[in-house]
C-alpha cells in the first residue's frame, strides 16, 4: 500500500473518531438530569442537614432545576455553594457516564455549644471551628457559658493558638482544650454536662447529675488541661467511693498539683 494512501486512511480513521467523541459528547451533554443521589456522612448522629433540605436549598439557589440537561450541570458551583454552609465540612459533585451523578457531603462534628456573653449561641466543632445552629436540628453537646467573648464567625482556635495578641483576649481556645479532652474520655463525657467561664476567669465544671462544682481554673494549654483531668480521674476513682458522691460541693484543681475540697457543711454551716 502506498505511503499517501495509509496516511489518507489514517486521516479518515482520526476524523472519524474525532465526529464520534463530539456526537458521544453531545449525546451526553443532552442527557435530562434526574435528581442526585445525596450522601451525608457524620461521625455520630448529629445530622445538620438531610437528603430532602439538600435538593430543597439547591432548587432554591437555582443549581438544580427541572429539564436541566448535564451540560448545564455546575459542579464546582454546587461543591462552593454547600461547602458556605457552616455546618459543612467538605463536598464533592460527581458526574458519572450517563444521566446518574451524585453528592457526597461530610459534615462537621459539634462538641461544644457555645453561649456567648452578647446573647449569641453557636457551635464548636472538633477542629475547633465555629458552627451556626440549625432551626431544624439541635446536637447533643457540652453547654459552655458565661463571660465568653468570642462572637461567631471570628477567629478560629488554630488563628488564636497561632496569634498572641489574640490569646489574651479570647476564650475559645481554652473552651476547645476542655471539650475536646471531655468529649474523647468515656468517664468525662459521661459526667460533665456544662462549662462556666466567670469573671475572673476560672472554668468551672458542672456534672449532669447532682449539685456538685469543678473549679477548673484556667485552660492554657493541652498539658496543663490533661494534667488536671488526670487529677480529677485519680480522685473519682480512688477517693469518691470512700467519701461519697454527696460528700462535697466544691472540687477545686485551680492549684497546681493539688485537689481543694469544700464538703456541703462548710458551705451550709
Amino acid at each position: 500500500m502506498k505511503r499517501w494512501l495509509k496516511i489518507a486512511i489514517g486521516f479518515v480513521l482520526g476524523v472519524g473518531l474525532i465526529a464520534a467523541l463530539y456526537l458521544t459528547q453531545q449525546a451526553q451533554d443532552a442527557l435530562l438530569l434526574p435528581a442526585p443521589d445525596v450522601s451525608i456522612h457524620v461521625d455520630d448522629e448529629h445530622v445538620f442537614i438531610t437528603e430532602s433540605e439538600v435538593l430543597e436549598l439547591l432548587r432554591f439557589e437555582a443549581l438544580i432545576f427541572e429539564g436541566q440537561r448535564k451540560e448545564q450541570l455546575d459542579a464546582e458551583a454546587i461543591e462552593k455553594y454547600l461547602t458556605s454552609i457552616s455546618q459543612v465540612k467538605d463536598v464533592k459533585v460527581y458526574s458519572m457516564i450517563g444521566s446518574q451523578w451524585k453528592i457526597d457531603i461530610d459534615m462537621r462534628k459539634p462538641i461544644a455549644r457555645i453561649y456567648n456573653k452578647w446573647g449569641q449561641t453557636y457551635y464548636l466543632d472538633d477542629a475547633g471551628n465555629t458552627m451556626d445552629i440549625s432551626s431544624q436540628h439541635v446536637a447533643r453537646s457540652l453547654v459552655v457559658t458565661g463571660e465568653i467573648p468570642d462572637r461567631f464567625g471570628q477567629e478560629s482556635v488554630s488563628e488564636i493558638i497561632n496569634n498572641d495578641s489574640l490569646k489574651s483576649i479570647r476564650k475559645l481556645d481554652d473552651i476547645y482544650r476542655i471539650s475536646d479532652y471531655v468529649c474523647n474520655d468515656p468517664l468525662f463525657r459521661s459526667l460533665i454536662g456544662q462549662i462556666h467561664l466567670k469573671k475572673n476567669g476560672d472554668f468551672v465544671l458542672i456534672p449532669l447529675v447532682g449539685d456538685q462544682k469543678i473549679v477548673f481554673g484556667s485552660a492554657y494549654s493541652e498539658t496543663q488541661v490533661s494534667k488536671k483531668f488526670e487529677k480529677l480521674n485519680v480522685f473519682y476513682k480512688e477517693g469518691m467511693p470512700y467519701e461519697g458522691w454527696g460528700t462535697y460541693s466544691e472540687i477545686s484543681l485551680k492549684y497546681e498539683g493539688q485537689i481543694v475540697c469544700k464538703r456541703k457543711n462548710e458551705i451550709n454551716g
